[in-house]
């Protein structure tokens, strides 16, 4: 099929989205804050989507804005009408993960440039390949890895990459959450999501190799829906990640992080009052971040990307393969607790 190329960059960059579950709400409220989008177009296979306004059970997704945004957005009745609308210039793609690969290529085929959820694909080899065809094209295509641009979490990676604290002694993440409550059909099927171990787990995964680098080893116990992984570097560091879904409907999610330094330790607990605590000699010292969330920052750094004409993401494809790869190690090392 044929299709348009899509109209140069200006003072904003026309969106469009395919899917309309939780993420594609996260998206579409990311959109609505940054100064430089506009939500042009959307698509999703179930026509009753956009009525579906939903609350999340684990982190809010500004769900009114992502509204606002969506009520004034083109519902397009096909993937391919919203490929060939012109005034589409970037695709977020926030479908089920086995639907990624095709749709990614579709959209880059289109002239589109793509920002795809998490996990891109449990294949690191289609991966790499999206990545040379977005290079091919031309065009950008990036991986929606939000931990890397979380405000507190771009704080602690500058932290560690600069050794302000001194060298990273220990360190240990942990991100738990209720299994999700929707679209169960996909997220509890092992063979579709990965299950905890990879599609919420990866989050950690990436922070690990993007904060300290490639892992030397790495070891872990549990089961996909829960595990624990031991990652090893040179000079004796250990970084540990646990990764769980959990049955208790009433269980309020965790996503928390302990870096101990040689001069200090980071402490990040999301919900607290004071969600990043440094603390140095037993004193606790100030931390100033930048507002908003990794969805927020994703989205803004790609914006920013397209209009300034950059040649390369500010996340790649490639990084979404080694992780991808790191992820497979684990689950290859996986033995019951």
């Amino acid at each position: 099929m044929a299709f348009s190329s899509p109209a140069t960059c200006s003072s904003t960059i026309g969106i469009g989205l395919i899917g309309l579950g939780f993420m594609g709400r996260t998206h579409a409220a990311a959109y609505a804050a940054a100064p430089r989008a506009r939500l042009v177009a959307v698509y999703d296979q179930n026509p009753d989507a956009l009525a579906a306004m939903t609350t999340a059970n684990n982190i809010d997704t500004g769900s009114a804005a992502a509204g606002a945004a969506l009520a004034k957005a083109r519902q397009t009745q096909s993937v391919e009408a919203l490929l060939t609308d012109p005034e589409v210039q970037l695709v977020s793609i926030t479908t089920p993960t086995d639907s990624h690969i095709p749709l990614a290529f579709a959209a880059l085929e289109a002239g589109k440039h793509v920002l795809v959820e998490k996990p891109v694909s449990l294949d690191p080899v289609l991966i790499r390949s999206l990545d040379a065809y977005a290079a091919q094209r031309g065009l950008l295509a990036m991986p929606a890895h939000c931990m890397r641009f979380w405000p507190s979490w771009v704080w602690m990676c500058d932290a560690i990459r600069s050794a302000r604290l001194g060298s990273p002694l220990r360190a240990r993440f942990q991100r738990m959450g209720q299994a999700p409550r929707w679209s169960q059909s996909f997220y509890l099927d092992d063979a579709r999501s990965g299950g905890a171990a990879i599609d919420l787990h990866i989050h950690d995964a990436d922070f690990v190799r993007h904060a300290f680098g490639e892992p030397t080893s790495v070891r872990a116990t549990g089961t996909r829906r829960h595990i624990v992984t031991e990652y090893g570097f040179a000079g004796g560091l250990r970084v540990t990640a646990e990764g769980a879904w959990v049955d208790d409907t009433d269980f309020a999610f965790v996503m928390s992080a302990v870096i101990e330094c040689e001069r200090g330790t980071i402490d990040f607990r999301l919900g607290r009052d004071r969600e990043l605590v440094v603390r140095v000699g037993g004193v606790e010292e100030s931390v100033q971040v930048d507002a908003g969330t990794g969805y927020d920052g994703e989205v803004r750094a790609l914006l920013e990307a397209i209009a300034s004409g950059a040649t390369t993401a500010p996340v790649s494809m490639l990084d979404a393969a080694k992780t991808q790869e790191l992820l497979d190690r684990e689950l290859a090392a996986l033995t019951p607790a």
